[in-house]
């Protein structure tokens, strides 16, 4: 999971609704930086007030599985390590595969910033280009990312700017899935950007500011039909997942559900540009 990491995050714990509730959210406060005139000695003062704005929750994304006698006797020796953490897993994938989408629809959408294109065979010109839209639309400059597909991030790598920073020593950013800083960008690579079959944001990778997108995590509520003990809301890796046990007598089998509400909006849809490294069809 790395987009969901990235992104503006609104969490209530206290919430009571339901799917296709729709609350009002705030908006990252946004200033402009002034010059000080040192000839009259006065500030113009800015207020510190943070929009607000609707977003829906209409996103319940589950895994549900069963597990039978035979198995947890015989097969299942660590139940959370086996079979829980998959499953939260599979649901931290499934957000971080919605961002993707939405943030490139943010991008070629109305208000959005477009798209920056690798030119002259040097990908570091696309995040010049995504920088340049950034810095004109007035995002702020710090916790700007980009986020690469294995495919862009290999054109990227092949970037003689890039390169001579490999030759620099600098490698250990290089190793990692946090690629490093590239002008101004903390850059990461993540396999749900591509154009294959299984790839959700159908795109080279993005560039954009934190508070551009938003994505509004609420828990759902403990069901009255299994005991209390049966069921529990728990973090993992920042999401707010539901975790319900029950167990089926006739088919003599547990019956697990794990599940997380929540909703994505565009608060500021010009903080977001498409990275394009010509690897899309």
């Amino acid at each position: 999971m790395v987009l969901a990491a990235l992104v503006s995050q609104d969490f209530n714990a206290e919430f009571n609704g339901k799917v296709g509730d729709t609350i009002t959210i705030r908006k990252p406060a946004s200033f402009v930086a002034a010059t000080f005139d040192t000839t009259t000695r006065t500030t113009t003062w800015q207020d510190a007030i943070e929009d607000s704005m609707p977003l829906t929750l209409d996103t319940i994304k589950h895994v549900p599985f069963h597990v039978t006698d035979e198995q947890m006797t015989l097969e299942i020796s660590d139940f959370q390590s086996q079979l829980l953490t998959p499953a939260m897993e599979a649901l931290a994938q499934a957000v971080d595969g919605d961002l993707a989408e939405k943030l490139v629809d943010v991008a070629e959408g109305a208000g959005g910033g477009g798209t920056a294109t690798i030119s002259g065979g040097d990908a570091t010109n696309a995040f010049i280009d995504a920088r340049t839209i950034l810095s004109r639309n007035k995002m702020p400059v710090m916790d700007r990312y980009s986020v690469l597909s294995p495919e862009g991030w290999g054109a990227t790598l092949k970037s003689a700017r890039i390169i001579e920073v490999d030759k620099a020593g600098a490698t250990d950013a290089l190793r990692n899935s946090i690629i490093g800083r590239i002008v101004g960008f903390e850059t990461y690579e993540s396999q749900v950007f591509g154009y294959g079959a299984g790839d959700r944001g159908q795109a080279d990778g993005v560039a954009f500011h934190k508070s551009a997108v938003i994505a509004a995590i609420r828990p759902l509520n403990k069901p009255r039909g299994v005991p209390a003990e049966n069921s529990a809301v728990e973090n993992y890796k920042g999401l707010s997942l539901r975790v319900i046990y029950s167990y089926d007598e006739e088919a003599k089998q547990d019956q697990v559900v794990t599940d997380i509400l929540y909703g994505l909006a565009a608060a500021y849809p010009e903080g977001v540009v498409q990275l394009s490294m010509g690897m899309g069809s």
